[in-house]
């Protein structure tokens, strides 16, 4: 079995690709950061007994990415399984976010998900077999102040698994996650960032371990669940937030009118 990871090379995507070597997987990392994956594949290697292979590529670029998934299918044959880890964040309010970070954070969240499917997807249909695993996030049933890019680029995700699962065979899992604030390098960047009223919309929640994100995600790639998510707070946001994310939004509105007031 070969699993194909993008953003391999850390957070998630990394203790995604050790649960798969240690699962008996074959697996390549494709990531941007050369160096970044080539100390992953060190570590990986070293867990046994599958295989280990890194590609660098840009998920942006459907050509390179193109090339990196044959490169890897050639090495380890056709791919089984494909984790679309691949993400970036940039939060800010919107008429102060800079076009290109906007464009950016669509780019790499959604469509470079998107690219990778397409890179794999004709082979998976012919074959009548594969399992595919986006990973969106929490962001993507809320409008977070701040995060414009961001949650537009996770919600996209939620839409076209839901459509891609409309047309492919039984045959075939099309699996979407949904974390909630995990304990990764890109969260150590974002959190300084993090405007105060994202904060109190968001509420005073610790951020999860990325083994324990990881081996949910994993397992429902296992059980080819079509959701996973995380904690129950978050679940019932998923399934009831037309009744849930109004009050929350007045709370947020009353926040600011009470700080206002004092201030």
């Amino acid at each position: 079995m070969h699993a194909i990871i993008t953003g391999g090379s850390s957070g998630i995507g990394l203790e995604l690709a050790r649960l798969c070597v240690l699962n008996g997987y074959d697996v390549s990392l494709v990531a941007r950061d050369e160096s970044a994956l080539r100390v992953a594949c060190e570590k990986l290697q070293q867990l046994g007994p599958g295989r280990v292979n890194a590609v660098s590529a840009d998920v942006r670029r459907m050509d390179a990415l193109r090339e990196a998934f044959e490169q890897c299918e050639r090495a380890f044959d056709v791919c089984d399984l494909l984790i679309t880890s691949a993400g970036i964040v940039e939060p800010a309010f919107f008429e102060e976010l800079v076009p290109l970070h906007f464009e950016m954070q669509m780019d790499v969240n959604f469509s470079g998900t998107v690219n990778a499917v397409r890179a794999i997807y004709a082979g998976m249909k012919s074959r009548g077999s594969g399992s595919i695993m986006m990973i969106s996030s929490a962001a993507a049933f809320i409008g977070i102040p701040g995060y414009s890019a961001y949650c537009a680029s996770k919600a996209a995700l939620a839409a076209f698994a839901e459509s891609l699962r409309s047309e492919v065979g039984a045959g075939i899992h099309v699996g979407i996650s949904f974390p909630p604030d995990t304990c990764t390098p890109q969260l150590l960047n974002e959190l300084p960032k993090r405007p105060p009223l994202a904060k109190v919309l968001m509420g005073d929640t610790s951020p999860w371990s990325v083994e324990t994100v990881a081996r949910q995600i994993f397992d429902g790639i296992s059980r080819r669940r079509r959701e996973v998510h995380f904690g129950l707070k978050l679940k019932v946001l998923a399934m009831l937030g037309g009744f849930i994310k109004p009050v929350l939004y007045w709370q947020l509105k009353r926040s600011v009118l009470l700080q206002a007031r004092k201030c």
